[in-house]
């Protein structure tokens, strides 16, 4: 096993060096050592973790004094426990793009960083017809929401004077606590427990909103649907959510539910409805023209000689892509109608068209047998 090299010769630097050369030195060599950039080197991740190491030491204070006077046989071994120093997991980008404090910040106790406060988002469904994602449509939705409390603006309190910065957070909502691991000190913050992450506290709350700060009121919102419009699409209103005191609010999301239609149904851009046609309509043929949500008659022909269960497709008349151009088609699915109650002159009519149209029984049971086989291949 070699020995473990000198942490200033790793890093390039003199004894002398200040902070600021230890990190440039660091950074350079992180970049140039770092394994996702030399995938090719069998060394780069044992000297990438040199490196690291380096860091680790001559970058704590009290560390870089111990390794000035004992080098690497400081009283206590390893500082970095029984397992020896293991990395820290840098990412490329961070290396690149000026991470460099946030890397160590929290191994050595430098610093924190603040969180950005933000109300609830908000979930709400809205019912659309096919018509309407036909094409892009902008609609207006009546819904309750909540909003700042006009009788304190937002701020809970029944009057100003009643808003105290509250003293053990200084205001910032958010408080500090330092914890010893092993040889290090970490710094964790979390919220002010007196004020709940406020920064304030409110001798006497708002009679309007009970000190919360916002009420429920009926809001219009106007959106924009856009074009063919799949069923479960959810549009966001930045900023539209709960508020919050003292924070950003959360935002709006409006989730798109299409409506069922009366007879199409909905395969992506493509529409499929049952069309009942009676059986003179099948054997002749015929037009049907129907509403459609274009707003133009959809005309279906039917061929003569049609039989049930077979589909007559109309192109270009389903709904439109959402990206691109055009439209899917409208596949038909004809069905025979067969009236439940037929009056007296129809049964005589019916029976005299049975010797023309009907089947006889060894005519009906060999066909019968001609698609069993057929379907047995």
């Amino acid at each position: 096993m070699s020995e473990k090299r000198d942490y200033y010769e790793v890093l390039g630097v003199s004894k002398e060096a200040s902070e600021s050369d230890l990190k440039k030195a660091f950074r350079s060599l992180a970049r140039k050592h770092h394994p996702d950039k030399n995938p090719d080197d069998p060394d780069a991740e044992r000297l990438f973790k040199e490196v690291q190491e380096a860091y680790a030491v001559l970058s704590n204070p009290e560390q870089r004094r111990q390794y000035d006077m004992f080098g690497h046989d400081s009283p206590g071994g390893s500082p970095f426990g029984p397992g020896g120093f293991q990395g820290v997991n840098i990412n490329l980008d961070d290396l690149f793009s000026g991470g460099f404090e946030s890397i160590f910040s929290g191994m050595f106790g430098g610093g924190h960083s603040s969180r950005s406060r933000r109300g609830n988002d908000i979930l709400l469904r809205h019912e659309v017809t096919l018509e309407q994602i036909f094409n892009e449509n902008e609609i207006e939705i009546s819904a309750m929401l909540s909003a700042p409390c006009e009788s304190c603006n937002g701020s809970g309190a029944k009057s100003p004077n009643d808003v105290q910065t509250c003293s053990t957070c200084n205001g910032q909502g958010r408080i500090m606590q330092q914890a010893r691991v092993g040889p290090f000190v970490q710094q964790m913050v979390s919220d002010c427990p007196d004020c709940g992450g406020q920064g304030k506290i409110i001798r006497e709350p708002c009679t309007e909103c009970r000190g919360i700060g916002s009420v429920k009121k009926m809001q219009t919102l106007r959106i924009q649907i856009p074009r063919g419009t799949e069923d479960g699409l959810r549009l966001r209103q930045r900023g539209k959510g709960e508020p919050l005191q003292n924070g950003q609010s959360g935002d709006l999301y409006i989730q798109l539910e299409v409506d069922s239609h009366a007879w199409f149904e909905r395969d992506g851009p493509d529409l499929i409805m049952a069309l009942p046609l009676g059986f003179p309509e099948m054997i002749l043929g015929t037009k049907v023209e129907l509403p459609h949500i274009d707003g133009k008659p959809l005309v279906i022909d039917i061929p003569a000689g049609s039989k049930p269960s077979e589909t007559v497709i109309v192109r270009g008349r389903g709904m439109p892509y959402r990206r691109g151009r055009g439209r899917g088609d409208v596949t038909v699915l004809l069905k025979l109608y067969a009236p439940e109650k037929i009056s007296k002159s129809m049964r005589s009519t019916l029976e005299e068209l049975r010797t023309d149209f009907g089947l006889p029984m060894e005519d009906i049971e060999s066909m019968v047998r001609r698609e069993a086989e057929d379907r047995r291949g």
